[in-house]
């Protein structure tokens, strides 16, 4: 496991997941902000458990930026029959969880609304 820090845009609705022991844990998609263009897939699922889980599914929604620490991962893809054996999926599980931009805009100096480039 590598201990990782991503700008990320959430492009799905954060989803709670309730367990039997009271644990919560919140999944969503989000695109990983590029540094420079290339041909690799910049989309992620990231796991966010417990409060604060709880806290982004009820404060965050699609096009808002954040700043997420945690830990990267390689799981066997075991979920898409479609896939070959061999071919791993990437797990994020994030430990913290800051804002970044809140939708997908920004003001420049002049004061005028400008939508994000990614």
């Amino acid at each position: 496991m590598n201990y990782s820090v991503f700008i990320v845009k959430i492009i799905q609705t954060p989803e709670q997941i309730f367990f039997e022991d009271n644990t919560v844990a919140t999944e969503m998609l989000v695109r990983i902000s590029p540094i420079y263009e290339t041909n690799y897939s910049d989309i992620l699922q990231i796991s966010v458990w417990g409060p604060l889980g709880q806290d982004v599914a009820q404060y965050y929604k699609i096009n808002d930026y954040a700043i997420i620490e945690g830990y990267l991962s390689l799981r066997e893809n075991i979920f898409n029959d479609f896939v070959l054996k061999e071919e791993k999926s990437i797990e994020f599980s994030v430990l913290k969880f800051y804002p970044f931009l809140l939708g997908n805009f920004f003001f420049n100096q002049r004061g005028e609304r400008n939508e994000l480039p990614f």
